[in-house]
């Protein structure tokens, strides 16, 4: 096929060399670069899982004009996520590399182990214009694979060294590991922070995205992250149609956003992308069969929940942010004095709290990686 040139060829049976034996088993060979390295390990966390060490060409990614994202480079230093939530829109891109959008997102992460090389490379050639950087707008840079393979920590340092803006949306607490590092580059340039969580309901979360840290754990880094003077924010997503979105769930999580001091909240509701929609529905058939009709009737076959249901849950949300004082004035998000919090997320695309409005608008719906 005329991906073949793409594919690893450790063994001439497709076979992969599996870590720490120093033998190969038969595997599914997924289209990855010639020279990746697939390695297993028996720890718990990552019992299940293969890791696929790429050296890779890129890292700073162009964003394509057509998006309404709200920045033009993003970086990625892993493709799929040892998150597992069900609604994880990125699912689909893991069907780019002959791997399913179900299971193998959640079990097969590809690790580029050359990105903070790659990164620092780029931030010095003389074409870069030291424009803002956005991570974690497809799988989570801190997801558990982060804990080992540590290439936030390279990363962060390089756009320090280079002053270059960027920001960090996340739902993994580990970015708590970086928090100097963060405070640091808030002194040079403007960083954003934004945790995710969409609900506080402890039996939706075990559900629905089991592989990450507790809501309330999230928060909690979130009010860390605040406190350390780094201003940080919250992606209130994904509001899941009938399962999060009553006004009791929505009042529940928003007094906890505001606990944690978050400097503005932004609600996105579920959409289901293809890949994505099949692995959700699935779910949905499995915990609530109940509500696969009524899900059908929603979504109908689009990825997109009503603009007037998207409007319904923007209007509760912001009045309940006004209510619990989200977004009121704090003083300068930066840390000691920095300049950190400035590439913030908020309602309806305009953030409760705006000490520097960002480059352009954030639209209703967005579509980051929650």
């Amino acid at each position: 096929m005329r991906w073949d040139s793409l594919r690893l060829d450790d063994g001439l049976d497709g076979s992969l060399p599996l870590a720490g034996s120093g033998t190969a088993g038969p595997q599914a060979v997924p289209l990855i670069e010639r020279g990746a390295v697939a390695r297993t390990f028996d720890t718990p966390g990552f019992r299940g899982m293969t890791f696929y060490e790429v050296q890779a060409r890129s890292i700073v990614n162009r964003v394509p004009e057509a998006s309404r994202m709200p920045f033009r480079w993003t970086i990625n230093p892993y493709r799929g996520c040892q998150h597992g939530c069900t609604y994880c829109f990125a699912r689909n891109t893991h069907t780019y590399l002959d791997l399913d959008a179900g299971a193998d997102f959640d079990s097969k992460v590809v690790v580029k182990v050359n990105a903070p090389e790659l990164l620092r490379k780029k931030l010095a050639s003389p074409g870069w214009q030291g424009e803002h950087i956005a991570m974690g707008t497809n799988v989570d840079c801190y997801q558990r694979a982060e804990g080992r393979y540590r290439l936030m920590p390279g990363i962060i340092s390089a756009l320090l060294d280079a002053a270059n803006p960027f920001s960090i949306l996340t739902k993994g607490t580990l970015i708590l590991r970086d928090i100097e590092l963060l405070a640091a580059a808030a002194e040079v340039t403007d960083v954003g922070l934004n945790v995710s969580c969409g609900f506080v309901d402890n039996e939706l979360w075990r559900s629905v995205e089991s592989g990450t840290p507790a809501p309330t754990r999230r928060l909690e880094a979130c009010a860390t992250l605040n406190d350390r003077g780094l201003g940080c924010g919250v992606l209130m997503g994904p509001v899941i149609p009938y399962l999060s979105d009553s006004p009791a769930q929505l009042e529940a999580t928003i007094r906890r956003i505001a606990d944690a001091g978050a400097i503005h909240v932004t609600p996105i509701v579920l959409h289901l992308r293809p890949g994505t929609r099949d692995w959700y529905f699935q779910w949905l058939r499995e915990n609530h069969p109940g509500l696969v009709e009524p899900y059908q009737q929603l979504y109908g076959r689009g990825a997109y929940a009503p603009k007037a249901y998207q409007a319904r849950i923007s209007g509760q949300v912001r009045e309940l942010a006004k209510r619990y004082g989200i977004g009121r004035a704090r003083g300068s998000a930066g840390g000691r004095g920095g300049r950190g919090g400035g590439s913030g997320l908020g309602i309806d695309g305009q953030r409760v709290e705006v000490p520097r409005p960002p480059a352009r608008q954030l639209p209703e719906q967005l579509t980051l990686e929650l």
